[in-house]
């Protein structure tokens, strides 16, 4: 699994979504779910402010897995927002245009015209192999909804050949047995988008797609030669049972869901990239590993929180008689220079709301997110 699949969004997004699973299904198998509302962990912080605004961080992963385990207080402050923004627009048709123009090859190449031969055979071999097993990946709720292996390939993979190296690599990470399970449900981004909308609320983003795309394209070719390599090193492994991967998407689930504030994991769903320093690799490689890491948590993380904390600031001042509810993945709001520490810093007091705590509710009424299926 890859928690950084959401650079295929675009797949996402274009899938039937079906039915929701009713709410009060079980969220996950990894944390027995906690009564007390006091109990769950919080990742809501509230901007202090008349009316008051929010961050709120999520992962990507399908919202039914963790939607449970969301405290109330967070859902209200969604409800209660008259402005929703998001990283992206994940309901306007351009955000998936531009993120596939991203992806693919100047003029006309092919990826059988870049990669080194063994590495273009590799990777055809291991497609074919994914191509082979997702029938029998799929799952019966899958194809109720007529969500069928050809498609969900076609979805995800089809002109892979026509693709960047690095949208290849960051492809073939999604291209898991317990990915291809969880599709056909929202990630909890898009869950929210589709809320918001459903709502009538107004919604935005701050960034473009090329704000995000770009810094994965500005890899040299060494560079993505090795993650490639490495990430079907992986695949191969796994495959033959000789490796373990050391956190999954069951794993990021669980440290959102169980409370561990685990910077670490989810600086990696916010990065959206796999993480490929190892203890075993040889030196030089390693170097290249640590490179890799530096330069996407400066490009992917640092230089993007200073980007979206200023124009959450400037939106802030554009409309300071509105309640916004932003919502960024989690990795924004942890570690080392943070969304919250940008806001800070403008002189904003920004404040961890908990779990069981009420929010300021002018309406005295509690709400909640209807979710699809209820009754």
């Amino acid at each position: 699994m890859s928690p950084w699949g959401w650079f295929l969004l675009q797949t996402l997004c274009l899938l039937p979504t079906g039915a929701a699973p009713r709410r009060g299904a079980p969220a996950s198998a990894n944390c027995e779910l906690k009564p007390q509302q006091s109990e769950l962990n919080s990742f809501l912080w509230t901007i202090k402010r008349d009316p008051p605004s929010y961050f709120f961080g999520t992962i990507h992963v399908p919202y039914t897995r963790v939607w449970d385990f969301i405290p109330d207080n967070s859902k209200e402050a969604f409800q209660q927002s008259s402005i929703v923004y998001f990283e992206l627009d994940l309901t306007d048709p351009y955000t998936i245009s531009a993120l596939t123009s991203c992806q693919m090859l100047p003029h006309g190449e092919n990826l059988q015209d870049v990669l080194p031969r063994d590495i273009y055979c590799r990777l055809k071999r291991h497609l074919e192999y994914v191509k082979l097993m997702m029938p029998s990946w799929m799952t019966p709720d899958q194809r109720g909804k007529g969500l069928y292996a050809d498609y969900l390939f076609n979805a995800i993979a089809g002109n892979w050949e026509r693709k960047r190296p690095v949208w290849v690599m960051l492809m073939v990470n999604s291209l898991t047995e317990v990915d291809i399970k969880s599709r056909g449900v929202p990630v909890l981004d898009l869950y929210l988008a589709q809320e918001a909308e459903r709502l009538r609320k107004q919604t935005g983003a701050v960034e473009k797609v090329e704000e995000q795309c770009h810094p994965l394209n500005g890899l040299n070719f060494s560079q993505v030669i090795f993650a490639l390599n490495q990430t079907l090193l992986q695949q191969e492994s796994l495959r033959a049972g000789s490796l373990q991967i050391p956190y999954t998407t069951e794993d990021l689930i669980k440290h959102y869901n169980c409370g561990d504030l685990s910077s670490v994991i989810f600086s990696h769903d916010s990065s959206q990239v796999p993480n490929f320093i190892n203890a075993t690799l040889p030196p030089q490689e390693r170097v290249t590993a640590q490179e890799i890491d530096s330069y996407f948590r400066q490009e992917l993380i640092y230089k993007r929180n200073e980007r979206m904390g200023k124009r959450v600031k400037a939106l802030l001042e554009e409309f300071p008689d509105k309640g916004f509810f932003f919502a960024f993945g989690a990795g924004h709001f942890m570690g080392n220079n943070t969304v919250l520490d940008v806001l800070r810093r403008e002189g904003y007091e920004v404040e961890h709301a908990p779990a069981g705590r009420p929010i300021n509710n002018s309406g005295g009424q509690k709400s909640k997110i209807k979710v699809s299926g209820d009754e």
